[in-house]
């Protein structure tokens, strides 16, 4: 049977309380760790790397760090939203400078570009952005950015890499743990949704704080 809303409260709950996650000076991140069981990665060409939007973003949903790379109206649009901009010019600057473009790649979480820029990012920043799945969304010239900002803002990437686990970053411990399970729940929901026997295919849940201990929940304890 599926886990309940409640079992996934209680998970979280539990992973924020001071015996597991001791009191840092900075709010930390929850992340869901989910083990995948009966699935051969290298062989069932099962592929987890997307854009999920989250029921309950958080308080920390307008800190994501997004770059816009426009020279247009896309650029002017995103200055009035206080969101930086990396123009053609800069962009052109950055040709051949890899610690610099890395330090970008790390600074900020998503990129937007103005469409017809996408090729010469692609010649300039693919390199180090590609491998980090953290190339550009392209938008018109014309087209407005507010609404994409607004979404990016509410959203994970969740994935899958070499092994059988999928990880993402659920909110962050200030949030209440109904909210945490909702998240919770909406990513096991795309993940089920992704494996060829659904939650039979999940092993287990874990849950975290960025320096805290795991909490475990068995899912064949809730079947």
């Amino acid at each position: 049977m599926p886990i309940s809303l409640d079992q996934l409260s209680e998970l979280a709950e539990s992973a924020v309380k001071p015996e597991k996650s001791k009191k840092r000076n900075f709010t930390q991140s929850v992340e869901v760790f989910i083990k995948l069981t009966g699935v051969d990665v290298s062989k069932s060409g099962i592929k987890i790397n997307e854009l999920l939007e989250l029921p309950e973003p958080g308080s920390d949903a307008e800190l994501a760090k997004i770059l816009v790379i426009s020279s247009g109206p896309l650029g002017t649009e995103a200055r009035r939203l206080e969101i930086p901009v990396l123009s053609r010019e800069d962009l052109e600057k950055l040709a051949g400078n890899k610690k610099e473009i890395r330090k970008l790649a790390n600074q900020y979480e998503y990129f937007v570009a103005e469409a017809p820029l996408m090729p010469l990012v692609g010649r300039v920043m693919g390199q180090i952005l590609g491998p980090r799945d953290k190339m550009p969304i392209a938008v018109p010239p014309t087209g407005s950015i507010a609404p994409i900002v607004e979404r990016l803002r509410k959203s994970v990437r969740i994935r899958m890499k070499a092994q059988p686990v999928v990880s993402c970053k659920i909110g962050n411990e200030s949030m209440k743990a109904e909210e945490l399970a909702r998240n919770l729940q909406k990513v096991i929901s795309v993940v089920e949704s992704k494996l060829p026997n659904g939650e039979k295919n999940i092993d287990y849940v874990l849950v975290k704080t960025s320096m805290g201990q795991p909490t475990k929940l068995k899912l064949k304890s809730t079947r």
